[in-house]
């Protein structure tokens, strides 16, 4: 992990297992790092995994025709939504009373 020069502000604290507690001491020792830099560092780093996982999906042929058949696809009819944009909206309804 490239390391960030914004100042480390903030606190975690957590509550651990000692046979946890030791586990992550010894890797971090195994590491050459503290436990909070170890914490950190991997916590960091499971955290950019998952959220690269949200952002990224992965088609086959099929599947991106079928995506881009249904992105080309004219929008299907929302009855209830088209009278919910057809009435006035709380503000309008207000500034109509008010005037």
């Amino acid at each position: 992990m490239s390391r960030n020069p914004e100042p480390r502000s903030e606190r975690i604290d957590i509550r651990a297992t000692p046979s946890a507690k030791r586990a992550l001491l010894d890797a971090a020792n195994a590491s050459r790092k503290t436990v909070s830099e170890f914490l950190l560092d991997s916590g960091l780093e499971k955290a950019a995994e998952l959220m690269a996982e949200r952002r990224l999906f992965l088609l086959d042929d099929a599947q991106w025709a079928a995506f881009l058949a249904a992105l080309d696809a004219p929008p299907q009819p929302m009855p209830r939504l088209e009278r919910l944009f057809a009435e006035p909206s709380a503000v309008e309804k207000a500034l109509s009373e008010s005037t």
